[in-house]
């Protein structure tokens, strides 16, 4: 498998793990880690989209990637307030 590959196949599975736990209740769509498998996955993809020259799948990944990446700050910033409220 080339390294291109690797990175697209990577993404997905990130992805894919997510989901997966999201759905089996392991975890909630809220949690930190989620966000960040999400926005793992979707950079993964993005760059394998970026090197296929993929329009649609740069398009998809870009918006799943940003909205992720909005979620870890949200909820890095609440996870620190909450710190400091003890």
């Amino acid at each position: 498998m080339d390294s291109i590959t690797l990175i697209g196949t990577s993404g997905a599975a990130i992805c894919l793990v997510a989901f997966v736990l999201t759905q089996f209740h392991e975890w909630e769509g809220d949690y930190l880690i989620y966000e960040f498998f999400n926005f793992l996955g979707s950079l993964l993809l993005l760059i394998y989209a970026v090197y296929l020259n993929s329009y649609p799948f740069i398009v998809l990944n870009t918006i799943w990637g940003g909205v992720a990446l909005w979620y870890v700050f949200v909820d890095l910033k609440r996870n620190m307030h909450m710190k400091n409220n003890l």
